[in-house]
């Protein structure tokens, strides 16, 4: 079984910094892309980066240069930082990896998702 669980989120004035983290644990074989979705009240899920094993990171619009995405291979963890955050960064923040498992099963699997608030 495997398992996403996230931390760092919290409240922060806006131009604040945050940092978000997400480990995997469980019969892992080896993972394959992470990244980091909000989903803000009232609307859909988003891409905000990824990171895959190996190659070029991806930014949505709204966030290049203020976030950055990055890995350790050796902690199976993906982290998020977040700078001179806006207002409109408020939502629950989910990580997502490809992963496959002991069992050679590929699988999406998702955090439970951590609040980021930002005040104005």
């Amino acid at each position: 079984q495997v398992q996403l669980v996230e931390s760092g989120g919290g409240l922060v004035q806006a131009g604040g910094s945050l940092r978000l983290s997400c480990a995997a644990s469980g019969s892992i074989l080896s993972i394959y892309a992470m990244g980091w979705y909000r989903q803000a009240p009232g609307k859909q899920r988003e891409l905000v980066a990824s990171i895959p094993s190996g190659g070029s990171t991806n930014y949505a619009d709204s966030v290049k240069g203020r976030f950055t995405i990055s890995r350790s291979n050796a902690k199976n963890t993906v982290y998020l930082q977040m700078n001179s955050l806006k207002p409109e960064d408020t939502a629950v923040y989910y990580c997502n990896a490809r992963i496959m498992d002991q069992k050679l099963t590929m699988g999406d699997y998702w955090g439970q998702g951590t609040q980021v608030t930002v005040s104005s």
